[in-house]
C-alpha cells in the first residue's frame, strides 16, 4: 500500500472512531486511560529498549544535543507520562457540559455545550512522551487522534502505540481512536494536513521550519506556535534575590524548550546591582551573554548583541541582555520582538505587575515566576497537546478545553417565534 492509500485508510478509520469516542462516557474514557497507564508500567523495559535503538540511531545520524535530550526516554520521563495520565483521569470531562444557560425574553433558554473537535492530527518531533500526552488529551476530550511522530523516534512511538492499543481494547473502545503513523515517509505529513474530509484540526509540535511548512501547506485548521522568544524583565522595584533566582532558572533549567528565556531585560535603575551577579552565575554555567551597549558597560565580558539577537530563539546556552529605561520600554520591546509565547516581570510593585499583565500581548504572562512554568502539566491540565500563540479559542498551553468547541443549545417547551 502506498502512502496516499495508507493515509486515506487511516483518515477513514479515524473518522469512524471519532463517532464512537464522542459518545463514550467519562467512565469509559478514564478506564481506557488507566489501562494505558497499566500497559506502560508493565512495558517499562520494552519502552527503554526501543528508545535506546532510537538514541543510537540519532547519535550515529548526528542529531544535536537538544534533539537527543528531547528524544531520550528515561525512567523519570516514564514516571512523568504516568503522572500525566493520572492527572488527565482526575480532570473533569468537559464534553457535554452546558454553560451560560439563561432565559431569553421569548421564554426559551439559550446556552453553550462543549463538544469534541472530531479528528485531531498531531505532528511532532523527537519527544516520545508527546505520544502519550496527545493520546490522553484527545481521548479524554472525546476526539480521535492521528499521531505522526518524527522518524528519529519511530521505535519508541510504536512501542507506546502498542500500550495505547492494549488500553483501548481493554476498555472496549475502537483501536482506531488513537492511531500512530507507522511509516517514516514524509509524504504522510502532506497527506495528513490536506485530508479535510477526515481531519478537523492539525497541531504541529517541533522546530520552526516544521511549523512554518505545516502552516503554509495545511488545508485544515492549525493550532500552533512558531517559536518561543520568551523574556524576563527585572523591574526597578524588583526583589533582586528573586530576580537572580528566576532569571537563572528561566534560562538554564532546560535549554531546548520553547518556554526557556531567550532575552533578559533589566531596568537601568538596578542594572549595576543585578547584572554582575547574574553574569557570574551564568559564567559558571557556561552561558554566553550577548548584550546591548549599556549592558556591556556594566559587564565588559559580554559579546555584542546584534539586531538579530532580539528575535532569535537560541535553544542553547546563549542569552541576549538589554538594559531598558523603564517598564514601558520593556513592554514595547517584548511586543515587538517576542513571539507572544511567555513573558515574566520581576517586581514588588502591584500596580506595575497589573499593568504588565494587561499590556504584554502573549499567551502566558507571569509575575515573579520563571517562564519555564508555561506548560500544560504545570498549569494543571494534566498534559498539553501543544502551545498556541494564535488568537483563537485555544491560546497558551492547550489542554482538554482547547480540544473542544462550543455549540449553542436552545431549550424550549413548544415555543414558536412571533
Amino acid at each position: 500500500m502506498d502512502v496516499k492509500d495508507y493515509m486515506l485508510q487511516v483518515g477513514q478509520q479515524a473518522r469512524a472512531a471519532s463517532a464512537a469516542i464522542a459518545k463514550a462516557d467519562s467512565g469509559e474514557k478514564n478506564q481506557a486511560l488507566q489501562a494505558i497507564a497499566n500497559a506502560i508500567e508493565a512495558a517499562r523495559d520494552e519502552l527503554i529498549a526501543a528508545n535506546q535503538k532510537d538514541m543510537a540511531r540519532g547519535q550515529s545520524n548526528g542529531l544535536d544535543a537538544a534533539l537527543l535530550d528531547r528524544l531520550e526516554l528515561t525512567p523519570a520521563r516514564i514516571d512523568g507520562m504516568l503522572e500525566g495520565l493520572n492527572q488527565v483521569i482526575a480532570l473533569p470531562d468537559p464534553v457535554g457540559g452546558i454553560t451560560d444557560l439563561d432565559y431569553r425574553p421569548s421564554g426559551i433558554q439559550v446556552g453553550k455545550m462543549r463538544v469534541p473537535l472530531g479528528v485531531i492530527g498531531i505532528i511532532y518531533e523527537s519527544r516520545p512522551n508527546v505520544t502519550i500526552e496527545a493520546a490522553s488529551l484527545c481521548l479524554k476530550s472525546g476526539n480521535a487522534a492521528i499521531l505522526r511522530g518524527g522518524s528519529e523516534a519511530i521505535e519508541s512511538n510504536q512501542a507506546l502505540a502498542k500500550c495505547i492499543r492494549q488500553g483501548l481494547a481493554q476498555a472496549g473502545l475502537p483501536e482506531h481512536v488513537v492511531q500512530v503513523i507507522e511509516t517514516t515517509d514524509r509524504a504522510a505529513v502532506g497527506e495528513l494536513i490536506t485530508m479535510q474530509e477526515y481531519v478537523d484540526v492539525v497541531v504541529p509540535r517541533g522546530g520552526k521550519s516544521l511549523i512554518e511548512r505545516i502552516s503554509k501547506d495545511a488545508k485544515v485548521t492549525v493550532i500552533k506556535h512558531l517559536d518561543g522568544i520568551c523574556h524576563v524583565y527585572i523591574d526597578s522595584d524588583a526583589d533582586l534575590t528573586k530576580a537572580v533566582n528566576v532569571s537563572i532558572n528561566a534560562k538554564t533549567h532546560r535549554y531546548g524548550t520553547c518556554n526557556t528565556m531567550e532575552t533578559l531585560l533589566v531596568n537601568e535603575a538596578v542594572a549595576e546591582k543585578v547584572l554582575p551577579q547574574l553574569a557570574t552565575a551564568y559564567a559558571e554555567l557556561d552561558v554566553e551573554l550577548r548584550g546591548c551597549e549599556k549592558s556591556r558597560d556594566i559587564v565588559t565580558s559580554m559579546q555584542i548583541a546584534t539586531e538579530e539577537d532580539w528575535s532569535t530563539e537560541y535553544l542553547a546556552p546563549i542569552l541576549a541582555v538589554k538594559v531598558v529605561q523603564d517598564m514601558a520600554e520593556a513592554i514595547v520591546h517584548i511586543n515587538q520582538y517576542g513571539s507572544h509565547h511567555t513573558d515574566s516581570i520581576i517586581t514588588e510593585n502591584y500596580t506595575k505587575a497589573r499593568q504588565f499583565l494587561r499590556q504584554v500581548d502573549s499567551s502566558s504572562v507571569m509575575v515573579n515566576a520563571s517562564t519555564r512554568f508555561a506548560d500544560g502539566f504545570e498549569y494543571g491540565l494534566g498534559a498539553e497537546i501543544g502551545i498556541s500563540t494564535d488568537k483563537i479559542h485555544a491560546r497558551g498551553p492547550v489542554g482538554l478545553d482547547g480540544l473542544t468547541s462550543q455549540k449553542w443549545v436552545v431549550l424550549g417547551d413548544g415555543h414558536i417565534r412571533h
